[in-house]
């Protein structure tokens, strides 16, 4: 922000204490999404000097958004921004510590949704076939990769399975999602072939006493990182000489759209990936327009 930021006053601290507990008990949110609600209401408290929130006025507070538009801030930081007030604002009304909410009329600015980069199956399989079977993380390599495509997890989610996660006769993994929600990812038989061959060649050899029973391990038997993850796949995606803005999530995107353009149900997919919302499920659906006219042929009795 344009102005110093000060010291938080007891009323505004116990304002934000009092709305974190309470939404992160609501929705189960994540520490990370948690700290950004909290940044988000701190910049607000800077701008105003200090003033207690819950006397704000709605002309102050766009005089806040209006400040917001100077500082190069990319629409979608801005909107965060804008939305994080909305639901503290909208928590106050909702606990009657306030008698009208400032933000009642102000707009969410909307944003053109961004569809994601997505791998072809193609792509995916020259990648796995530059993996280093030579080296004793080979197998490993490979068990990232598939698992990541083959079951659409997030990177956090990844690193975090445990081999008790694992049921290959019944063809799931139990994955622990955000908000530390549970849930039961389906796999095809080649991904579950390669993990149980992984955990059978390399993750019981190399696993040390402190790898907390992890699946996903480094190479001196402790649990890998993200950031390992994440720069296994750039270096496999430079390698494959593919040009796009590559990143394990893509993996994930292209699971989703694989599943998607084959006509899976669009409910299937948001329980698979794990998505609260089926509105975020639905930016996959960015079909062409010749397989949205064969739905419309096979399906419509009147086409």
């Amino acid at each position: 922000m344009s102005r110093v930021e000060v010291e938080i006053s007891r009323k505004n601290k116990e304002l934000l204490e009092e709305f974190s507990m309470s939404i992160s008990v609501d929705r189960s949110l994540s520490n990370n999404t948690l700290s950004a609600y909290v940044s988000d209401l701190k910049k607000l408290i800077s701008f105003c000097e200090n003033k207690d929130l819950t006397t704000l006025t709605k002309t102050t507070i766009l005089e806040f958004i209006n400040n917001l538009n100077t500082l190069g801030l990319s629409p979608r930081s801005s909107a965060r921004i804008i939305s994080s007030i909305k639901t503290f604002y909208k928590h106050q009304i909702l606990n009657e510590t306030m008698d009208s909410n400032p933000m009642q009329s102000i707009k969410t600015p909307k944003l053109s949704k961004k569809l994601p980069d997505v791998l072809s199956y193609d792509e995916i399989l020259k990648m796995m076939e530059l993996i280093d079977y030579t080296k004793l993380a080979g197998e490993r390599d490979k068990t990232i990769v598939m698992l990541l495509y083959g079951g659409g997890l997030r990177v956090s989610e990844l690193v975090s399975l445990k081999v008790n996660d694992l049921f290959v006769d019944e063809g799931f993994v139990k994955v622990k999602g955000k908000g530390s929600k549970e849930r039961l990812v389906p796999i095809g038989i080649k991904t579950i072939n390669q993990v149980s061959y992984y955990v059978e060649s390399y993750r019981n050899k190399f696993a040390k006493p402190g790898s907390k029973n992890y699946l996903i391990l480094n190479q001196r038997g402790g649990s890998l990182s993200r950031v390992s993850v994440f720069n296994l796949i750039k270096k496999l995606a430079t390698e494959a000489g593919i040009k796009k803005a590559i990143s394990p999530h893509t993996l994930r995107h292209s699971f989703a759209t694989t599943l998607i353009e084959a006509g899976a149900n669009l409910r299937a997919v948001q329980q698979m990936l794990g998505h609260e919302s089926i509105t975020t499920t639905e930016i996959y659906t960015h079909l062409d327009k010749a397989y949205l006219k064969t739905v419309i042929e096979q399906f419509h009795p009147r086409a």
